[in-house]
């Protein structure tokens, strides 16, 4: 894990899962979400593997969020 070199506190604050066995989480390619107005990032599912919200935006792909990293 990164830490921060000032303050010693872990850079990932938190780990929000989104989709779960019971409720999956479907979203397209213009309906995916901004995490903390862009400073997180999202991990999607996509035909094309896993990636960032980031990279299926500019691929213009949608799939399963799983879950929220900031």
């Amino acid at each position: 894990m990164k830490y921060d070199a000032i303050t010693r506190l872990p850079i990932i604050r938190e780990l929000l899962r989104v989709s779960k066995p019971g409720r999956r989480i479907y979203k397209g390619a213009d309906e995916l979400p901004r995490v903390i107005n862009g400073l997180g990032i999202a991990i999607i599912s996509t035909s094309k593997g896993i990636m960032t919200d980031k990279d299926a935006k500019k691929e213009h792909i949608g799939g399963e969020v799983l879950c929220y990293v900031y």
